[in-house]
């Protein structure tokens, strides 16, 4: 089932324009449109009736990866200077210190504190993802609702249960309108992450069902997030924005501020505006049986999903052949065209464009041996030595190829060809990252920001959050006390 959930993924991201439901034949469309009625209300009931002890054992397994994965990430992004620059713009604004900061000292409300670990979190392009969407589940969730628990306690049992019907829900709704509504330019992350933090914070807030309603309707009014944006300091403004505003719309729902019952399935409310595909049928079908949650996937490497193939292959030629830059006359790709799509920036400036450039994403992978968060620095898209082997770097678009395949042929000057293909990048749900890895991941993320001892108090708080009386003190052994 696993294998046949990843095919489906990334199998529709082959085409780069997709044609609209409208032009289906007839049948076709009002398959898609299906089970209009009452979707919204359906799931906010699923929503506040779930309970933790229905959770199998492989989804609770994965949503606690998923957490630590998200703190690792938060605490490593948390001294990037796009959090200094939010930091610095909020402080005079932020409210009560009600909330802290992964990796700092400083204390927001809570709404400000979701907003800022939301961006420490996505910053790196480091963080989860749900290969059928392309959605990063945890940033949008999980910083809502650790900075509710840090103002209201929550147990951890309940924590996970909320984290987990959270990604449920955004990557649900994401699958309803994947992919027309991401290649017509919505970041979905923030599109659906809004949906995930509202349902996730109005669970732990014991909402009605029809308070969960309108916490759905309210977070369907707030979409954030633009392609547009990938590269610039923008991007991680938008898993940010919708952790605050998912809390947003859930503390307005507690006390009865209204909206329409029908916001994501009605013509005129979310998912018939911002997506000429509709399947209602992800959203409602099967709850409690399928588990999005179950799915999801993390970064070996610290950019664009679409790139990992690609660095895979640069990664295990250099290492199986020793290969060295000097020795390259060129590298030839065939990858899927959604790569140049959303990766095709020749000549990055800085590092976060560096993250959605396969030239140097290629480069710097094969003379460094790694892509992590410092392969995708101001430092590294500017290294002579990358600079001069990404011009040698030549990618060639074939429809033929899934997203998640690339073959890649480095000449060397003494005349031979080295060959690689990849069928299925590491981190992927057929190569999984183990529990070592994440833990290596972590420690590598946080180390200079954290004391050893910190990191591996804060990684325990994870791997045992269904045993903590509050979730809070996740973030109590992740913050800076000086």
């Amino acid at each position: 089932m696993i294998a046949m959930s990843r095919r489906r993924v990334l199998a529709g991201a082959g085409a780069v324009m997709l044609a609209p439901v409208a032009s289906l034949p007839a049948a076709a469309a009002e398959a898609v449109r299906s089970d209009v009625k009452d979707v919204t209300r359906t799931f906010a009931r699923y929503l506040v009736n779930a309970r933790y002890e229905d959770l199998p054992d492989n989804v609770r397994r994965e949503g606690v990866r998923t957490l630590l994965n998200y703190v690792g990430v938060a605490i490593g992004g948390s001294q990037h200077e796009t959090v200094d620059v939010a930091v610095a713009a909020l402080t005079p604004f932020s409210g009560p210190a009600q909330a802290r900061l992964f990796g700092r000292t400083e204390r927001f409300d809570i709404m400000n504190a979701a907003f800022v670990n939301g961006i420490s979190s996505h910053i790196f392009d480091y963080d989860d993802t749900h290969l059928k969407t392309i959605i990063h589940p945890g940033g949008p969730v999980i910083s809502a609702i650790l900075a509710l628990a840090e103002m209201t306690p929550v147990n951890g049992r309940d924590f996970l249960n909320a984290l987990i019907l959270g990604i449920e829900t955004e990557c649900r709704i994401g699958n309803a309108v994947y992919p027309n509504h991401y290649y017509v330019g919505w970041h979905i992350t923030g599109t659906a992450g809004v949906f995930g933090a509202a349902a996730a914070a109005g669970r732990l807030m014991h909402l009605t069902e029809q308070q969960m309603v309108w916490a759905l309707g309210l977070a369907a009014s707030q979409p954030v997030g633009l392609r547009e944006s990938f590269g610039s300091m923008n991007k991680s403004f938008n898993p940010g924005r919708a952790a605050a505003d998912g809390l947003f719309a859930a503390i307005l729902a507690s006390k009865n501020y209204t909206s329409s019952d029908g916001m994501i399935e009605a013509k005129r409310g979310w998912a018939n505006t911002i997506s000429t595909k509709q399947d209602y049928r992800e959203i409602t079908g099967e709850l409690g049986e399928r588990y999005e949650a179950a799915l999801n996937t993390y970064k070996p490497f610290a950019c664009g999903i679409v790139l990992h193939p690609a660095i895979d292959a640069a990664i295990q030629l250099r290492n199986e052949y020793k290969v060295s830059a000097a020795q390259v006359t060129s590298i030839e790709m065939r990858v899927n065209p959604l790569v140049l799509e959303l990766t095709g920036k020749k000549t990055p400036k800085e590092g976060l464009e560096g993250k959605f450039s396969v030239y140097h994403s290629v480069a710097v992978a094969l003379i460094e041996g790694a892509a992590g968060e410092k392969q995708f620095s101001d430092r590294a898209v500017k290294d002579p030595a990358v600079v001069a082997l990404r011009g040698k770097v030549s990618p060639a678009t074939d429809p033929t190829m899934k997203p998640e395949q690339v073959e890649m042929s480095i000449t060397l000057n003494d005349g031979r060809v080295l060959t690689k293909r990849i069928e299925h990048a590491i981190g992927s749900l057929e190569r999984p990252m183990s529990n070592a890895d994440l833990e290596r991941k972590f420690r590598d993320l946080a180390d200079g920001i954290l004391p050893p001892q910190q990191i591996a108090t804060v990684m325990e708080r994870c791997w045992k959050v269904e045993t903590l009386a509050n979730a809070g003190d996740i973030v109590a052994a992740g913050c800076r006390t000086a």
